[in-house]
């Protein structure tokens, strides 16, 4: 079952979209991305949209380390956005920065559509990219990004304003965090 935070959540992200405040966001820059955790966590963390003071990890993989996040993220910020490949290496570093504590990757694919969206007028059909494929193209990334970028650029869309593949990609994207709405549906 859904947790009431993931609900919420996932609530404020189809409002995201539905009020137009997604028009609002800065695209490809950090000041964007906690923009995005802000709307998505606000009321449920008292840290939304706040840059991490803790480290952390996931399994044995560790994240940038907190204390240089604020010299790591501009640097970010300042990747090229000029073709597929370098907005997905961009992604990928941004995973690896892993800004806030928790809600990165809901925040994340977002804010990597936003990129894709005004760079090439395509977004991610996410919904059709399988789950455990994709957290293992994550996972391996941080050394090659091949991976990841052969499985998203299978499912790209040109619809880039299509409602259906705006809420089925948030709802996958929940999805991989572990949340499955038709449980709490039931």
């Amino acid at each position: 079952m859904m947790k009431n935070i993931d609900k919420k959540s996932l609530e404020n992200a189809y409002r995201l979209f539905e009020s137009g405040d997604i028009n609002q966001i800065e695209i490809g820059t950090s000041k964007g991305l906690q923009h995005i955790h802000h709307y998505l966590f606000n009321g449920l963390y008292d840290f939304a949209g706040e840059i991490r003071s803790l480290n952390i990890s996931k399994g044995s993989f560790r994240f940038a380390t907190a204390l240089y996040l604020n010299d790591i993220l501009p640097k970010i910020e300042q990747m090229s956005e000029d073709s597929f490949e370098a907005i997905i290496a961009k992604y990928v570093e941004m995973n690896i920065a892993h800004p806030f504590m928790e809600g990165n990757g809901r925040s994340m694919r977002i804010w990597l559509d936003l990129i894709l969206k005004k760079n090439l007028k395509k977004v991610v059909n996410w919904q059709f990219v399988d789950k455990t494929l994709y957290l293992q193209a994550m996972e391996r990334s941080p050394i090659n990004d091949l991976e990841l970028r052969t499985l998203l650029a299978q499912h790209l869309s040109d619809d880039i304003d299509n409602r259906e593949i705006i809420f089925k990609g948030i709802e996958q994207s929940y999805y991989y965090e572990g949340y499955d709405k038709t449980l709490d549906e039931e």
